[in-house]
């Protein structure tokens, strides 16, 4: 077993433990890092399980269930927070998570696969396709925010539609993204799918055994997302974080560190096609499903969820999507590239600690 396995196993016993803080009382501090804390092994098995089932089915099915598991664990988080009214706090996670996977875990990857490999390659028309539709959501986000702030007077109802027409927008690209990966030039991905075929085990998964873990894992980190955020407020209070910091960095940290992990040790082992493919898809995933998904869930539930984010958020944003895609549109990377990816992340991370938050968090 790895080290990694390993240390999942023992995280696991914080299911218990952050369950006990609850009930027992021990303290909003208490239950938001143990809660924080569980939730790292269930995202793991999460991810782990839709691999196996998805070696099965075969690699279209497969693909659309790793498309759509992909980034479960952030959208439950985010849909319990979006539940409680912790509007502000979606949306920064929202923003953290793209900046997250594309400058920390992009660096991490870049900087420990190029103190192994000198110079690692990846598929650069992948690259560019990917810049361009990050590029798309960038502007999808930009312009509900830059009407209210150009637009005088204009209502939250109006702004609220305009967000649900943009993101029925997003769903449809989302969808025509998947169609273009895994069926009109799947080639371009062969990569991926040869690297999950590497991996298999000559004996074909249990697809019973692999969907009840999935069913579990899925319903308690709904469990521990309500207890995250039920003692998010207070818990970040106490540590003297911000709403925007807390949505920012730690929240797309604990939903997102099983996926990290994953980019890292591939591209330590060389295999950096599929480190930039699960970094640079998550960003998109966020972009382009999780976001307009929120937005559409926000409607329903009552919570006015738009597209309208803070001017400082949206520049954050931008700054990340503009340095990812001058780095991987030449289809090459080194450590340098990579330290200056974390470079950017470290100043965006000091910028919102020291950023002050103007209202709430709902």
């Amino acid at each position: 077993m790895s080290g990694k396995n390993i240390v999942f196993l023992i995280l696991l016993l914080f299911i218990p433990v952050s369950i006990a803080a609850h009930y027992l009382e021990w303290g909003d501090l208490t239950v938001f890092i143990t809660a924080g804390l569980a939730i790292l092994p269930l995202a793991a098995w999460m991810g782990t399980a839709t691999e196996e089932i998805a070696v099965v089915v075969g690699p279209t099915l497969g693909g659309l269930l790793n498309a759509t598991f992909g980034n479960a664990t952030e959208l439950i988080i985010a849909l319990v927070a979006l539940n409680a009214g912790l509007v502000n706090v979606v949306k920064a996670s929202i923003t953290g998570s793209i900046i997250g996977n594309l400058l920390l875990v992009m660096g991490l990857a870049m900087l420990l696969g190029g103190l192994r490999h000198k110079e690692q390659t990846f598929q650069p028309i992948v690259a560019r396709v990917n810049a361009s539709a990050m590029n798309l959501a960038v502007i999808a986000i930009l312009l509900p925010t830059a009407m209210n702030y150009t637009a005088q007077g204009i209502g939250e109802s109006t702004l609220q539609y305009l967000s649900l027409a943009v993101a029925i927008i997003l769903i449809l690209v989302y969808a025509l993204t998947l169609l273009f990966s895994m069926k009109t030039h799947a080639y371009l991905y062969d990569v991926g799918i040869a690297e999950t075929e590497e991996n298999e085990s000559h004996e074909k998964p249990n697809v019973m055994f692999w969907s009840i873990v999935l069913l579990v894992s899925t319903l308690l980190v709904a469990v521990e997302s309500e207890l995250l955020v039920d003692a998010l407020e207070v818990a970040t209070s106490q540590l003297g974080l911000t709403a925007l910091f807390t949505g920012v960095i730690l929240v797309p940290i604990i939903g997102n560190a099983a996926e990290h992990a994953t980019a890292v040790t591939v591209a330590m082992k060389d295999k950096m096609d599929l480190s930039v493919s699960v970094a640079v898809g998550s960003s998109l995933q966020i972009a382009l499903f999780v976001a307009p998904v929120l937005v559409i869930a926000g409607w329903i539930l009552g919570q006015p969820m738009d597209l309208d984010f803070q001017p400082f958020e949206l520049v954050a944003v931008v700054v990340s999507v503009l340095i990812a895609n001058s780095i991987s549109s030449d289809g090459k990377s080194n450590w340098l590239e990579g330290t200056l990816l974390l470079a950017a992340y470290a100043v965006l991370g000091c910028a919102f600690y020291f950023h002050p938050v103007v209202g709430g968090m709902g």
